[in-house]
């Protein structure tokens, strides 16, 4: 894929399901041999996804942790603040969710609801989420300084693509209840939140935290893609530290 902004033209690469379960074991065990070097050496990594509805998160998750050691990771699913946590600051219940020192988190939608879906559906105040830009690289800036390692996925389909994931899921008893009014809804507020999307790349996208838009229409791609990119930025954050590559033997 040529890494571009949503609403580009930009293309993937279809994947074969042979080569794509061969890919996915060989990235699955270079991110455990990653995680211990991470755990050893007191160093955490924080993932943050975000993307349109149906794009397929859940699943790329999926093939992230499943052979990762349990202990050493959590993810955090986002939904809409608590009546107690509208008490205070809005990053502040990010702040109690961020990893301990040599371990992972992943976060399934984060603080970009505050300049996503709480700017178009007016949760937040103009003045809120137009503040929210320089807050949020303030807060990835100190968690930076700090050792943290922070890499940032948005997950794209084209329309056509989630109508028909959308469909799908109406139809399987399994995963119907993955469809909610809310996503029919979003879709059709769908040029909002591509703008609001673009000016959020434009205003949060730092070479301390950088965004990485991942092409999702087919899954195979999206899953292998993602973990490429996580493992990338682990072992050139490790070079950066000077600190040896784990061995990765016999994949």
């Amino acid at each position: 894929m040529e890494q571009g902004r949503i609403g580009e033209d930009f293309t993937y690469t279809v994947i074969e399901k042979k080569e794509y379960e061969k890919t996915l074991k060989k990235y699955q065990w270079r991110l455990l041999r990653l995680q211990h070097v991470f755990h050893q050496e007191k160093m955490a990594a924080i993932i943050v996804m975000e993307g349109v509805d149906a794009a397929g998160k859940g699943g790329v998750i999926k093939r992230i942790t499943e052979h990762l050691d349990p202990r050493g990771f959590r993810v955090m699913a986002i939904a809409a603040p608590e009546p107690h946590e509208k008490r205070y600051h809005y990053l502040q219940r990010f702040w109690r969710k961020i990893p301990q020192y040599g371990q992972m988190t992943i976060f399934d939608r984060s603080w970009y609801g505050r300049v996503l879906v709480e700017r178009i559906e007016g949760f937040a105040k103009e003045k809120e989420w137009k503040r929210a830009y320089g807050e949020i690289n303030d807060f990835e800036k100190i968690l930076s300084v700090d050792g943290y390692l922070i890499i940032k996925f948005y997950f794209h389909i084209t329309m056509d693509e989630q109508l028909a994931r959308f469909k799908a899921r109406q139809e399987n008893p399994f995963k119907r209840w993955k469809l909610t009014s809310e996503d029919w809804r979003n879709r059709e507020r769908w040029d909002d939140y591509v703008i609001a999307a673009e000016e959020m790349f434009a205003k949060t996208d730092k070479n301390y935290a950088p965004w990485h838009i991942i092409a999702c229409d087919d899954k195979k791609y999206s899953r292998i893609e993602t973990l490429k990119i996580i493992v990338k930025s682990m072992e050139n954050y490790l070079k950066d530290q000077d600190i040896p590559l784990p061995d990765y033997g016999e994949e």
